[in-house]
């Protein structure tokens, strides 16, 4: 299609891509080849073939292929509700909602259950989606230290909202940096000072807690907080999240939520495969418990060869780097051993903290990782880049 030969705007369009060029900071799509370090399917299962079948005998038994409409309009179906109760029973929760994504169960959660009259303490490390429902809300925020709880306890011993009330929002396992929220000791905080917790799991989901259940659920909180959203899209290898919560909040959702009332619904087939998944996680404490000791070997490789992995105690685990140039010419030099791993730099990040993200699946192997290690030290050393100091 033909561009207008004078758009104010193209230009300016323009002159901002270049200006991310500049900076190493241009994103791109592309299809990474070799062993893959970036995908967020824990467990394995995107090519798995129970899932497949799931589908396959949804349509054979004539599942319809478009949902039509809303779910408040044509888009609702038996099959939703099966699922939606399922989950609630497997999150230990009274109910729960689906989304059409994390974005949109996020948005739609945080966006309609805030008031402006309410402030909301939120990780400085929480992920866009859950920052982006915050603003549509309107409500006051306070934005405290990554996993800080002392300053988490100042801000809520001195925040006294006039009319509305506290919520404090973390994820359980953060995206970029692999660490843990403590969720008990969150609970015990939010208690004390009478907040509401909204957690978000979506790369525990699958990985931690009984039959992979999530951290909360963990720390046998699940009808402690006031929210847990579960994403379809990582460990489940399907696509969507769940609002688990009260029957009360979920009616409230239904009628509240723009991104549930004006999104057209998934075909009822995906709620077939979601269900499948939702099965074969409970019992993969195997594939669980191999995750997490793969990731502790690569991170204890990584710290002997000198290499900063944060705070990581999970199957994610940053390399950090700093530099945006440096963290690409690593990553270059690692596809050309044959690992598919992908730089991750601001905005993503902050400023200075770019980083190879390895996310690791119950695929990997000891030796690959070894493999991985012995590429990323050689690749290091190729382009000259000092020895990081490990993380305190």
């Amino acid at each position: 299609m033909e561009q207008p030969p004078h758009s104010d705007f193209l230009q300016r369009a323009r002159a901002d891509l270049e200006s991310l060029e500049a900076r190493s900071q241009l994103r791109s799509l592309e299809v990474v080849p070799g062993i893959n370090f970036y995908s967020n399917d824990y467990l394995g299962l995107s090519t798995d073939g129970r899932l497949r079948e799931a589908v396959t005998a949804a349509l054979a038994g004539g599942s319809p292929v478009g949902a039509t409409g809303s779910r408040l309009l044509s888009g609702h179906a038996a099959a939703w509700e099966e699922l939606e109760s399922g989950f609630a029973e497997f999150a230990g929760t009274e109910a729960a909602l689906y989304f059409n994504s994390g974005y949109a169960a996020n948005t739609g959660l945080f966006g309609c259950v805030l008031k402006p009259d309410d402030v909301i303490f939120s990780d400085s490390a929480n992920h866009a989606s859950i920052i982006d429902g915050m603003r549509l809300s309107g409500a006051r925020k306070v934005i405290f230290p990554h996993l800080d709880l002392n300053v988490l306890e100042s801000e809520l011993r001195l925040a006294a909202p006039a009319r509305g009330q506290k919520f404090i929002a973390v994820e359980s396992i953060f995206s970029m940096d692999g660490d843990r929220a403590p969720i008990a000791e969150l609970l015990d905080l939010a208690e004390r000072y009478g907040a509401e917790v909204i957690v978000d799991e979506a790369h525990a989901t699958g990985v931690l807690g009984p039959h992979g259940c999530g951290a909360v659920a963990a720390a046998g909180a699940a009808r402690r907080v006031l929210a847990v959203v579960h994403t379809c899209g990582k460990a489940l290898a399907s696509t969507g999240a769940f609002v688990a919560c009260s029957d009360v909040l979920k009616q409230y959702l239904v009628n509240h939520a723009r991104p549930f009332i004006f999104s057209t619904a998934q075909p009822p087939y995906i709620a077939a495969q979601v269900r499948a998944a939702i099965g074969i996680v409970a019992t993969a404490d195997s594939e669980r418990s191999r995750l997490l000791q793969i990731a502790v070997h690569l991170r204890a490789r990584l710290r002997d060869n000198g290499f900063d992995t944060a705070r990581s105690d999970s199957q994610i685990v940053p390399v950090m780097v700093g530099d945006n140039e440096a963290a690409l010419a690593l990553a270059a030099r690692l596809r050309k051993d044959g690992f598919a791993v992908r730089a991750i730099r601001p905005p993503t990040v902050a400023p200075g903290t770019a980083r190879l993200r390895l996310s690791l699946t119950a695929k990997h192997t000891i030796e690959i990782v070894d493999r991985l290690t012995d590429s990323l030290v050689r690749a290091r050393d190729q382009i000259g880049l000092a020895r990081c100091s490990q993380a305190g």
